[in-house]
């Protein structure tokens, strides 16, 4: 049976208004009958479109998301964990507690003291003991299909969660689809709401009439020689993992950097890995 383009777009921005709505309300209860409205869909139904589309439930989405930011405050911030727990929309510091604990390995305040994020913290003396993998390799130009993200990097995963429902309802993956991140400013001297990134997957070839629609557009990766940094991890610590990468690794190299943006790709899958085994590979441009 063909496709119809016009039904698979209007799935696409109903679900996407999902998305967003999510990412905004991370500190409500989840109703799924709001969110079947927002979707303008039948509340029988909708939720098993929307874990179609996006490989997981929205309640496995909520959960995620509020996890992830949780262990960007307890890392970066010094917000009380019971304050966390309620702006996480957690009904009280025990379950917090109990699900926090559950993915990333130990409870709230062990995290905090002894997460990974203290593996390398933030001083400002570069840490040159530090040690990540770095290799060197030439890539051939490639096309991306991306969707433009303005503002903080962590919040490019929204911005990814909506790239993964318009690949979804087009049926633009393929086996060896690769998820890319482009982030073109330096987060430590651009102001936080003008930082300029684009959420990324390869592009399939030929390619198809769907793929070439909004909000999804075509993106030149640049080709050449970089240096390639492998690191495992919460996304949320790899601030510090940049700054050994340019600040101690590039210079003690001997390499020339290139007038280009970085680009990290996503080796494995937030929805299914847990935090500490998250695998990114750091492409840095050369000359």
């Amino acid at each position: 049976m063909s496709a119809n383009p016009a039904s698979q777009v209007s799935y696409e921005r109903r679900l996407s208004r999902v998305t967003n709505y999510l990412h905004e309300h991370l500190d409500e209860d989840l109703d799924l009958n709001r969110l079947a409205e927002i979707a303008c869909m039948s509340p029988y139904h909708w939720h098993r479109i929307y874990r179609a589309i996006h490989g997981e439930s929205v309640v496995a989405t909520v959960k995620r998301l509020r996890l992830q930011r949780a262990a960007t405050l307890l890392a970066r911030s010094s917000m009380a964990i019971e304050q966390i727990a309620e702006f996480s929309g957690y009904p009280n510091l025990q379950s917090f507690t109990r699900i926090f604990a559950s993915v990333y390995g130990l409870p709230p305040a062990r995290y905090r003291k002894e997460g990974s994020h203290h593996q390398f913290p933030l001083p400002d003396e570069l840490r040159a003991d530090l040690h990540f993998p770095v290799s060197l390799t030439t890539i051939a130009a490639q096309q991306l299909l991306s969707i433009d993200n303005l503002g903080s990097y962590m919040g490019i995963s929204k911005t990814f969660d909506i790239l993964n429902g318009c690949a979804a309802s087009r049926q633009l993956f393929r086996a060896d689809t690769r998820w890319i991140g482009i982030y073109y400013d330096d987060a430590m001297t651009v102001e936080e709401d003008r930082l300029r990134s684009k959420a990324c997957i390869s592009a399939p070839q030929p390619l198809p009439d769907l793929a070439l629609q909004a909000p999804l557009s075509v993106t030149e990766l640049r080709g050449g020689k970089y240096a390639v940094l492998t690191y495992k991890g919460p996304y949320s610590d790899m601030q510090p993992v940049y700054r050994w990468f340019f600040g101690v690794w590039l210079p003690a190299s001997g390499e020339e950097i290139d007038d280009a943006p970085p680009f990290e790709e996503y080796l494995n899958n937030p929805r299914d890995t847990a935090p500490t085994e998250l695998l990114t590979n750091i492409f840095m441009p050369l000359r």
